[in-house]
């Protein structure tokens, strides 16, 4: 993670583009991002999604929105401070609790 941060954050200092990565612009170019990708998902079947990377068209696309999501989310937290690694971690600890695993296999039930 922190070799991809480094490279995103150069990549934005390069282009003199810190100006513009505010945290608000960030968010909302995430939420774009997600956009498109939730966009290569919307008329497809279970199925069809399942084995989307099978297509070498439809599975460039996705990996390509997949790509754009981890930079603008790689970025929000550079900008943020944040360490992506350890919030990750730390929101899987705290949803443990919430779901133990014993109580909610199979189970799709929100608590």
């Amino acid at each position: 993670m922190d070799d991809l941060t480094a490279l995103v954050r150069a990549f934005a200092e390069e282009r003199d583009w810190q100006q513009f990565h505010t945290p608000k612009n960030l968010a909302m170019a995430l939420a774009g991002e997600v956009g498109e990708l939730v966009a290569e998902f919307q008329w497809l079947t279970p199925e069809q999604a399942a084995t989307v990377m099978d297509d070498p068209e439809a599975g460039a696309r996705v990996r390509a929105e997949i790509g754009d999501v981890m930079i603008y989310l790689t970025r929000l937290a550079d900008v943020l401070g944040i360490d992506l690694t350890e919030a990750a971690v730390a929101k899987l600890a705290e949803v443990s609790v919430r779901y133990p695993a014993g109580e909610v296999r199979g189970s799709a039930a929100k608590r």
